[in-house]
């Protein structure tokens, strides 16, 4: 497992050098070899070992691509130590978003909210919304700061002025 580790760091740094997106907070996509089981006793050689990773690409970047290129980085690893890697998705992947930010939509959004779009990192919806041609944007009030934690709210007086914001994108774009 030490083999792979070395490959998937060195495979990490390739893609960070190669590609970058400055308009998102994390400029580069990750790599992180977050979940290792393996072994049960530090005496033995332990007969198998299992390795979780989260690969997050940037817009653009073919996952296909980046999962094949694993596997060819992996395989002779395999053949040098004479073992099978498997290597499998956990659960279906969630595609990078982005959108244009000269598109109506965010421009519209930028004229109610008063705010610039900018980019988050954290997944949503939209690249499914996206995938289907619709122009998505991610919008909404509260911070984000303060969602999915376990004293989860959002202020009474950001509810108002976003319903109000909702209705005038409904009427301009659904009516």
């Amino acid at each position: 497992m030490h083999s792979v580790l070395g490959e998937l760091i060195s495979f990490r740094q390739e893609l960070q050098q190669n590609y970058q997106n400055s308009a998102f907070q994390v400029t580069v996509p990750t790599l992180n070899l977050g979940c290792i089981h393996g072994g049960d006793n530090p005496n033995r050689i332990c007969g198998s070992c299992d390795l979780e990773y989260d690969l997050r690409p940037l817009p653009g970047m073919d996952i296909d691509t980046l999962r094949e290129g694993i596997n060819q980085r992996l395989q002779p690893v395999a053949e040098r130590f004479g073992v099978t890697i498997n290597n499998q998705r956990l659960f279906p992947e969630i595609l990078p978003f982005q959108n244009d930010k000269q598109s109506e939509l965010v421009r519209c959004a930028e004229q109610l909210t008063g705010h610039t779009a900018s980019t988050v990192a954290f997944g949503t919806e939209a690249p499914f919304l996206q995938a289907l041609g619709m122009d998505t944007i991610v919008m909404g009030p509260g911070s984000i700061n303060q969602a999915h934690q376990p004293d989860e709210y959002l202020a009474m007086d950001q509810i108002r002025p976003t319903v109000d914001i909702l209705r005038q994108l409904i009427g301009k774009y659904c009516l």
